[in-house]
């Protein structure tokens, strides 16, 4: 069995350790660093498989790790912040970060989110019986004007050049694209791209959709008002 290596970036002592505690009981591997350069240098020297960063660390804080780790990697990224404060949270999803969890967290609600996430970034375009009982999308290329997606190969391209994508906006892009011209609920997405059965905070698809329509056009995802998104066919 191939085992997770998460970093975790937490400068509080007892929170520091016991989150590893927990992590490592439910069979993770954990490097856990008191601030962001150390943080940094674990990141580059492990290249771990998902990285957990508290906002609020001394050196270099949590938002300027996750930038730093996203300017080389397109690993997974969990903010952590102990308010739920829409400043907070939105800096660290423009920033890059896939998801968030507030503080206090409960260990089985933080696994279960890491989990969530190392689902999808293994399967980006989402397997067969986990997208609320639609089926999946047949795989191939498809063209909207100048954009092009190959859902086999996950690439994009706009104009003919490459576009960058992290694999949560990836598996955005292919819930869009593979229903162009229908709404898609904030709600709805959170289910099939987050995986969040339960629901969520819709924040976290908004900053999504925002960081996505900066890399394929600000026109391609249409806002519709009091219900979601659209991809203009």
């Amino acid at each position: 069995m191939v085992e997770t290596h998460v970093l975790f970036v937490e400068d509080d002592d007892v929170i520091r350790e016991a989150t590893q505690l927990a992590l490592e009981r439910d069979g993770f591997v954990v490097t856990a660093m008191p601030d962001g350069l150390s943080g940094l240098e674990a990141f580059r020297a492990d290249r771990p498989d998902i990285a957990l960063l508290d906002v609020m660390v001394p050196g270099l804080d949590g938002v300027s790790l996750c930038r730093r780790i996203r300017d080389e990697s397109t690993v997974p990224v969990i903010m952590l912040s102990a308010r739920a404060d829409s400043i907070d949270v939105v800096l660290g999803l423009e920033a890059g970060a896939d998801d968030y969890v507030t503080k206090p967290f409960d260990g089985a609600v933080l696994v279960a989110r890491i989990r969530a996430v190392l689902r999808r970034f293994g399967h980006a375009g989402g397997p067969a019986g986990e997208r609320g009982g639609q089926e999946a999308e047949e795989p191939g290329a498809r063209s909207f004007g100048d954009l092009e997606i190959d859902t086999e190969g996950m690439e994009v391209r706009k104009g003919g050049e490459p576009v960058a994508l992290t694999p949560t906006e990836m598996r955005l892009l292919i819930e869009f694209s593979a229903a162009p011209g229908t709404v898609l609920s904030r709600d709805k997405l959170l289910e099939r791209v987050w995986d969040y059965g339960w629901g969520g905070d819709t924040r976290v698809v908004d900053v999504h959709v925002q960081r996505l329509r900066a890399k394929i056009g600000q026109d391609r995802i249409e806002t519709v008002r009091g219900f979601g998104y659209k991809l203009k066919a």
